[in-house]
């Protein structure tokens, strides 16, 4: 379980994490959403000691990350995919988080298999794709069989089959009692994926719910019904108190009523239908719907372009955004899983 209370993090006066106050538990895949510069990956560094709240706490099973022994067997986590040493061989890189986190060995080759990468296991990670990076990241966090697991943008850079299989993979080791807590901007395979949901804008915490609650609140939901009696459907629906209005492509759309009272009623009319569909949102309609006022940083057309003038610039120039008094961003991420173990072994040897 990670607990967070009041997390807040400062750089001068930028604030980039606002006094966070959730949970995220066992048992579930757990979605943490946001716009870009939201404070995510700024959260997550914090979460594992890499940076140092301004105030607030956050707990990994009711301990500070600092105090755990072994952290790698209490939280495996992947922030970037590329935070290695170039120069080591995917074995030897996941062997030196092993031997400095007190877990054996023969670990080692368990995590390469778990996640394909046995046939390169002696080839040097400065030479992986993207893609490979994120397997070799991932066979990191699993190192310790840790009972929590933390993922940034854990997609990036996998084909097809990869990206089934990591969802897959957090399905399964949440199923196994885990707390699994993963980031990113895929809303599709979010979806797919997460069943709570944890969302943030410019810092502060927006929602904290369940995908379907959390689609429910943030989108209009309704039926689309289609007839070749669409003036008598109309009388129908009106009669029993239902509104109905035109979509413009021939079908009608209703809003508070459900699919199956709207079935019967035809039925009882002997009116035929060729659709009868409830509509909902998709996450990412919700999430847009949810972070309009949160988005820090806003694209527009180029001259010239079908999009030019279809936002209206401002009298007056944006101001640009202002950069955080720390040399990294807000939301950078950076070293993770090898930064954690570093600096866990440096504590070790008293540097």
């Amino acid at each position: 379980m990670i607990e967070l209370d009041g997390l807040t993090k400062r750089y001068g006066e930028k604030v980039a994490v606002n006094n966070l106050t959730f949970t995220v538990r066992p048992g579930i895949v757990t979605g943490f959403l946001g716009p870009n510069g939201a404070g995510k990956s700024t959260t997550m560094r914090m979460m594992l000691g890499l940076d140092r709240p301004t105030a607030g706490d956050v707990r990994i099973d009711g301990k500070h990350y600092d105090r755990l022994k072994d952290p790698l067997t209490y939280i495996g986590a992947l922030l970037d995919a590329k935070a290695m040493h170039g120069g080591r061989s995917a074995y030897n890189h996941l062997l030196c988080l092993a031997q400095s986190n007190g877990i054996p060995n023969s670990r080692v080759r368990e995590v390469l298999d778990v996640v394909g990468l046995t046939s390169v296991a002696k080839k040097k990670a400065k030479g992986f794709s993207l893609g490979m990076g994120q397997r070799l990241g991932i066979a990191a966090a699993l190192l310790g069989d840790p009972r929590i697991l933390m993922f940034d943008e854990p997609v990036n850079g996998l084909d097809p089959e990869g990206i089934h299989w990591i969802r897959n993979l957090m399905k399964s080791l949440a199923a196994e009692g885990r707390t699994v807590f993963v980031s990113s901007h895929l809303m599709s395979e979010m979806a797919l994926t997460a069943e709570h949901l944890v969302v943030i804008g410019q810092g502060r915490l927006l929602a904290d719910t369940s995908m379907a609650e959390f689609i429910r609140q943030n989108s209009r939901s309704y039926v689309r019904v289609r007839s070749p009696q669409r003036e008598r459907l109309l009388d129908v629906l009106h009669a029993a108190g239902v509104t109905a209005v035109e979509s413009g492509s021939g079908a009608l759309e209703v809003d508070g009523s459900q699919a199956e009272h709207i079935g019967e009623l035809a039925a009882q009319h002997q009116l035929v239908l060729h659709e009868l569909s409830p509509q909902q949102a998709s996450l990412e309609e919700a999430f847009m719907q949810l972070t309009a006022e949160s988005v820090e940083y806003h694209a527009h057309a180029q001259p010239g372009t079908p999009e030019w003038g279809l936002v209206q610039p401002s009298a007056q120039p944006s101001a640009q955004p202002t950069a955080p008094a720390s040399p990294q961003s807000a939301d950078q991420a950076s070293p993770s899983q090898w930064g954690a173990g570093w600096q866990n072994d440096r504590r070790k040897k008293g540097s």
